[in-house]
């Protein structure tokens, strides 16, 4: 992958060709309360390839930044749609640190201002797309244990979660999020590889098609190939793709997937799937994941790696989701992970149609 910065000039060359952009405007809902938002780290391309590191047996474990890469490519309009994205992400969390503006609330005088980020309890309903060579290669056991796990990881329910270090111990996220099971839809396929170039959401390529992505999240449950455990879709991208793919053997609780068999991939993926970035921000000691209580780091981690685990002159918070390490070892999110996911769903935003 190419060493690639996505500045600003690049960006508003793209506006013309830009549709149905992010109507979300934080100025007008909080106005006359101004906020700066710093935007000169942002990007859409990882450093370098080896950042997108690989799993213990050598394969990819996520390949969901090297996927944005090729849906940057295929859509000039996805740039300029993200970067916007970003902006009313950075804004409204800014203006969540900087409080309501003066004159509103209880009180105040005036109409209570708007929550710039979602405040209120989040309900997701989920359909499987399951590809498989014959009917029920896919148990309905993974399919319950996938869901139990999103549930346990997104409330902070997960049993592994009192290892966190004392020094992260109060950054640990309940996200109030739920998943619930709406469908499942199967299909028999001889094919034995499906790639990354969402041809497993592609009907006429013998996939399956989104159910409702505006207010569903699809994931969809096949063999990859590549020893690739999954990918997602960023926010922004187009509706008929959005969603995530998981890896059959890595889907829910299943002892094929070794020590990525505990569901945790479809926690992770589903992380990138609300704006998350790999927690090393996928490059060098000065790229970030653009959340603030998160430490810098300029690498995966894999396995169960001992703590402390130093670099970039921090402590790597190995145990967040979105590392890499093995399923048993990841158990938080931080409270800025989750602001940065709930400013998707207040209203205008790319998923607001979840709560709305």
């Amino acid at each position: 992958m190419k060493k690639v910065f996505l500045g600003l000039s690049f960006l508003f060359l793209g506006l013309a060709s830009c549709e149905n952009e992010e109507s979300l405007n934080i100025e007008e809902s909080q106005s006359p309360q101004e906020v700066a938002v710093d935007m000169s780290d942002f990007s859409l391309y990882s450093e370098d390839d080896s950042t997108t590191g690989k799993s213990a047996n050598g394969s990819d474990k996520c390949v969901t930044m090297k996927s944005l890469e090729y849906r940057l490519a295929k859509n000039k309009g996805l740039a300029k749609k993200m970067y916007d994205i970003e902006y009313n992400t950075r804004k409204a969390i800014a203006l969540k640190k900087g409080g309501n503006k003066p004159g509103g609330g209880n009180g105040g005088g005036g109409d209570p201002t708007p929550d710039p980020i979602y405040t209120g309890a989040i309900t997701i309903p989920v359909v499987v797309n399951i590809l498989e060579a014959s009917s029920g290669d896919v148990s309905q056991s993974q399919i319950t244990s996938q869901i139990a796990i999103l549930n346990q990881d997104f409330n902070d329910n997960n049993p592994n979660s009192g290892g966190v270090p004392s020094a992260f111990s109060g950054l640990v996220s309940d996200l109030n999020i739920t998943f619930t099971l709406s469908a499942v839809v199967r299909k028999t396929s001889s094919r034995t590889s499906w790639g990354t170039n969402d041809a497993m959401k592609d009907p006429s390529q013998g996939g399956i098609a989104a159910t409702s992505s505006s207010n569903t999240l699809n994931l969809w449950v096949c063999e990859i190939g590549g020893g690739i455990l999954g990918y997602a879709q960023f926010p922004g991208g187009a509706s008929a793709t959005d969603g995530v793919v998981i890896g059959s053997d890595y889907f829910g609780n299943n002892s094929a997937g070794g020590i990525y068999g505990k569901g945790r991939t479809g926690t992770h993926e589903v992380g990138h799937w609300l704006n998350l970035r790999h927690i090393w921000g996928d490059g060098r000691c000065n790229r970030d994941d653009f959340v603030s209580d998160t430490p810098t780091s300029d690498r995966a981690n894999y396995n169960c790696p001992t703590y402390p685990t130093v670099h970039c002159r921090t402590t790597d918070m190995t145990m967040n989701y979105m590392d890499y390490v093995q399923d048993d070892c990841m158990y938080m999110f931080t409270n800025g992970q989750s602001d940065r996911m709930r400013a998707l769903f207040v209203a205008g935003a790319s998923r607001s149609g979840f709560v709305n």
